[in-house]
């Protein structure tokens, strides 16, 4: 054991910041935090590393464990946060003065290599000894591969090899966090505590990221919005939730499940158990009512088995989240976009940003452009939307096609405007009623209807765009990294409303996980142009990888075009079989729900039973085949919800 929180406890004056907090880390494990904004996640790295200490409980560290700390901070704090370096010191230098110990040793064998050609006897045997103890310290420690490992962390990270005799000063906060981040990696600790480590980072590096604290020797305590980073690390999922710590053994994806499995038992088991506690005082009132002694014994003895029945706690109130539902107020024609030869070149610049760039989207596609940063995504996203001209090609939308556009900048907000004149301006129709409760869904309650725009966060102003767009009715939605700013719960409920809309989706997204649970098709922007895969993240990347694969086998060179048309026919095929097996999969899975539920519709009807109701032992048996089939039917519709994703 590296770590144990044991019951801790934390307030600031009257606001409580925990309660019951506890979990363990083991060595070599690779655990994350997870909860909502404010849940309380960083608080628990402040407890961790001293910086605060707990009103109650017990925070115990085995001894000598060396802690690493990148925490998330404002750009403006970076260098005073993250102890930074010199501003002249160069980016491999900051890199490479973790190994500053080891480069002392390094010193001293020379020095003692140099005193050895000139020593004999007693003095050379002393030097020899010395010099044979600080090789086997340099080699444990890896001195000689430490400039390996400082280029490998640069390059894996994003560093440009010509970047790296760049001052500090230089970079900006995004990269200072990342080489802060790089430094970190290098060093030897034990445990690694990572604020949101994948901010900065562009999807190559935060793949890189992943292999490597998979194979990182000591333990890992992180904070992530990244879903998907999650379930490529992480082991234990710790969830923070009203104030309290939830324990779940395996990735994001299997705490997600059985989180959700888990409620829904608990709160169909409290609603049930409630109705009959409501039966039985009904039948004791009534019982009474009589007035007669047998009657009193009877109603006596109905007290007795209430009071003997274990009650089910009723399971705490879920956070707030936001309410999401994308409807298009018109269907669009089949053919939604079509862009040719589409080429956009900056004023002052030789070389084109991109160029001939074509692709077709058809009705209810979800399309995902990815690609590195700079490559210009979002500047195709704003050609589309008549914030920047071409400078060649063409595009057209097809009949009936009604766009809303999500600004990453979310530059079509009015800084001078508040929440509620920025939805009552863009749509003079809706009430005032109608303004409160759409911003109500999107967490906006009470007086802060009247925020101005201007004092919001990233994740309110997010949210502000994403109500203008429920409300624009549009059935094609251009989004710029929709999921930047969110949390977990309302990335999924974001997720869901895509995958339950009608119409047309094209978006720019970093986030994995939100790819893999909405796309239909990945259109990869690159030097060379652009790409088009069918499927979501995971099929991309099988393709990505078996291309290479081909190439590394020299087998027969074909264009990059031709390779991709043969893959996605072949792909086609596989999702044509794939869809005739899900419905027959779907068809039994409901017939199984049927069962169960009428199963259930018996139980209740025993339960009710005069004659079992007063058999103690009856209406247990019956309550727990109940049970039973109810987490039956929690499975079934787990593999029902899973079927239709």
């Amino acid at each position: 054991m590296l770590l144990q929180m044991k019951n801790i406890q934390k307030s600031i004056g009257i606001t409580d910041i925990l309660r019951d907090v506890s979990f363990i880390i083991e060595e070599k494990e690779k655990a994350a935090l997870v909860g909502v904004n404010g849940a309380g996640k960083t608080s628990i790295f402040r407890l961790i590393t001293g910086v605060w200490q707990a009103d109650e409980g017990e925070l115990i560290r085995a001894s000598g464990t060396r802690l690493g700390y990148l925490p998330q901070i404002a750009e403006a704090d970076a260098q005073e946060e993250m102890d930074a370096p010199s501003p002249t010191q160069t980016l491999y230098d900051v890199l490479d003065a973790v190994f500053a110990p080891l480069k002392k040793v390094e010193n001293e064998m020379r020095t003692l290599e140099q005193n050895m050609a000139s020593q004999n006897g007693e003095a050379l045997q002393q030097t020899m000894a010395r010099y044979d103890k600080l090789t086997q310290r340099f080699t444990e420690e890896g001195g000689f591969e430490s400039s390996s490992r400082v280029r490998g962390v640069l390059r894996g990270l994003g560093f440009a090899d010509e970047r790296w005799m760049q001052p500090f000063g230089q970079l900006s906060g995004g990269e200072k966090t990342r080489a802060m981040l790089g430094r970190l990696l290098l060093e030897r600790a034990d445990l690694l505590l990572l604020d949101e480590p994948t901010n900065h980072l562009d999807i190559e590096s935060v793949a890189w990221l992943e292999e490597y604290l998979r194979n990182f020797a000591g333990a890992v305590l992180l904070i992530s919005h990244d879903r998907y980073f999650m379930d490529k690390v992480v082991t234990k999922t710790i969830e923070i939730e009203n104030k309290t710590s939830f324990v779940y053994n395996g990735n994001y994806t299997t705490f997600a499940k059985q989180k959700a499995a888990n409620r829904e038992i608990a709160e169909k088991q409290y609603r049930e158990q409630q109705k009959v506690i409501k039966h039985h005082e009904k039948a004791i009132q009534t019982i009474r009512s009589f007035s007669t002694e047998a009657a009193i014994i009877r109603a006596k003895s109905r007290e007795k088995l209430l009071d003997k029945m274990e009650r089910v706690e009723k399971p705490t109130a879920l956070p707030n989240t936001m309410r999401l539902r994308l409807v298009p107020s018109i269907k669009s024609g089949h053919d939604v976009l079509s862009i040719e030869d589409l080429t956009f070149t900056f004023d002052d610049a030789d070389v084109p940003l991109f160029e001939n760039i074509s692709f077709e989207l058809k009705k209810g596609d979800k399309a995902a452009i990815i690609g590195p940063n700079g490559i210009g995504k979002t500047t195709l996203l704003k050609i589309l939307m008549g914030e920047a001209q071409a400078t060649g090609g063409r595009f057209r939308e097809g009949v009936n096609v009604k766009s809303g556009y999500y600004d990453q900048a979310q530059q079509r907000l009015d800084e001078n405007k508040t929440l509620f004149e920025e939805l009552s301006d863009t749509y003079p129709k809706l009430t005032n009623t109608e303004i409160r409760g759409v911003l109500a869904a999107f967490m906006f309650i009470g007086d802060d209807v009247f925020k101005p725009i201007s004092t919001l966060s990233g994740g309110e102003r997010g949210r502000v765009a994403l109500a203008k767009i429920t409300l624009a009715g549009a059935n094609f939605l251009v989004l710029d990294e929709p999921t930047n700013h969110l949390d977990l719960f309302s990335k999924e409920l974001l997720e869901e409303a895509i995958r339950k809309f009608e119409g047309t989706v094209l978006y720019i997204s970093h986030d994995r996980y939100f790819i893999n649970h909405t796309a239909t098709q990945i259109l990869e922007l690159s030097p060379d142009g652009l790409t088009k895969y069918y499927g979501n993240y995971d099929k991309y990347v099988e393709k990505k990888q078996a291309l290479t694969l081909d190439a590394q086998n020299e087998a027969p060179v074909l264009e990059k075009v031709e390779v991709t048309q043969k893959m996605d026919y072949i792909s086609r095929k596989e999702q044509q079989a794939a869809e005739r097996k899900l419905k027959a999969q779907i068809t039994r899975i409901e017939a199984e729900i049927s069962d169960t539920e009428e199963a259930i519709a018996n139980c209740d009807a025993k339960l009710l039973d005069d004659k079992i109701s007063r058999d103690a032992q009856a209406a247990a048996e019956v309550f727990h085949e109940k049970t039973e089939l109810e987490q039956k039917l929690v499975v079934l519709l787990e593999e029902w919800e899973e079927a239709h994703v």
